[in-house]
């Protein structure tokens, strides 16, 4: 049979097992991928579909003691919680949503990539040619890929005339220099790596040619974000706001959809996992909770330095962040600061820790003041 018979045969049957769609609802976990073409199918269909969290449903299963994990029982729980739960069916979301989550997951598998070969050329220039990032101190610049890539190891520079490399041109506009060029071949000549042999210098050669590649994928990526988001209303107003820009945008578009789908401000916030968390029990009754555990990792840690920028160009936000730390709320460097001098203090009280304590404290102090002036820029103006 081929298999386009197949799908409508399979098809044929899961209507004939779910009957009517005006009073059926179906459950499915998200994890993976392979829901996404059933939950479109049975969307399109006419069915009620409700995409449950996992740990839900884990949790679930947990209240009843289950002591067996198949593939049967997972189903069968899932039923069963939809049954004594009935959780809201999710609505399809529109292609630009699901273009901009597919195209934000692959930018981050390209990101992550880069760094995985970043990590790897580190080791390399450290066996080969460790003097290289005294003169070019950033290993996923252009200006160092490109150099490398012609002269992967110190032994590659060996007999090099200073004219040659300082007239190699990188990232189609700038070349090396006269400066520059002069100096790495002065710290070739008299590098500690300079015995290695061909072994090294092909790793290196591999290394830059896959970063520059990822990095004309990430470039094209980046456009491609662009261009879904101009098509994009609720993504398009999101850049509005101070501190977005398209990527964490098109992040919160991927993660969140539409933002205004969540029933109250505090809903999302709970989603983004950004509430307090506060646990007591017994003779424990902390003053202040931390964050909570639960919630979307991604989407944190993506709004992290927009918040910083936001506090510092919006004025409602900046009131409100004042207003925080009027209460006593303390900055996160602070609380860092306090959290490993108290336990410093735990662990001993050794003159050693406690001198640590201290310096700990001083350097978030001076770092304080350095951000302050950083902030509102020399004579008081605002930078």
């Amino acid at each position: 049979m081929e298999p386009s018979g197949m799908i409508s045969l399979l098809e044929a049957k899961l209507r004939q097992l779910l009957g009517p769609s005006t009073d059926t609802l179906v459950a499915m976990e998200a994890t993976g991928h392979y829901w996404k073409n059933l939950f479109a199918m049975l969307a399109g269909e006419g069915f009620a579909v409700a995409l449950l969290n996992p740990r839900r449903t884990s949790r679930f299963a947990q209240e009843e003691l289950e002591r067996t994990k198949t593939d049967a029982m997972d189903a069968l729980n899932i039923a069963r919680f939809a049954a004594q739960k009935r959780p809201a069916a999710t609505r399809l979301t529109d292609q630009a949503t699901d273009e901009l989550r597919e195209l934000v997951r692959h930018r981050d598998r390209l990101v992550q990539q880069f760094g995985d070969r970043t990590r790897q050329l580190h080791r390399l220039v450290d066996l080969g040619f460790p003097e290289f990032t005294r003169h070019v101190h950033s290993l996923d610049s252009e200006l160092a890929t490109t150099v490398l890539q012609e002269y992967p190891t110190a032994a590659a520079f060996h007999g090099l005339a200073p004219g040659r490399l300082s007239r190699l041109r990188y990232d189609g506009r700038h070349v090396v220099g006269p400066t520059l060029a002069r100096a790495l071949i002065e710290a070739a000549r008299v590098s500690v790596g300079r015995h290695h042999g061909p072994a090294y210098r092909v790793q290196v050669h591999h290394c830059c040619e896959d970063m520059d590649l990822l990095r004309r994928r990430l470039r094209e990526v980046d456009g491609d974000i662009r261009r879904t988001l101009d098509e994009h209303e609720v993504g398009t107003l999101l850049t509005t706001i101070d501190g977005i820009g398209p990527t964490t945008a098109a992040r919160i578009i991927a993660e969140v959809g539409d933002p205004a789908s969540f029933i109250s401000p505090a809903t999302l916030a709970a989603y983004v996992g950004v509430v307090p968390a506060l646990k007591q029990s017994g003779k424990r009754q902390p003053q202040r909770a931390g964050c909570s555990s639960l919630g979307n990792a991604r989407l944190r840690a993506a709004l992290w330095m927009p918040t910083l920028t936001a506090v510092k160009k919006n004025p409602w936000l900046r009131a409100y962040y004042e207003r925080l730390i009027a209460r006593g709320k303390l900055p996160k460097l602070r609380r860092m600061a306090e959290f490993f001098a108290r336990e410093y203090r735990r662990v001993s009280d050794h003159t050693n820790f406690a001198m640590a304590a201290a310096s700990l404290t001083g350097c978030v102090r001076e770092i304080e003041d350095i951000l302050s002036q950083v902030e509102t820029g020399p004579g008081g103006t605002e930078v």
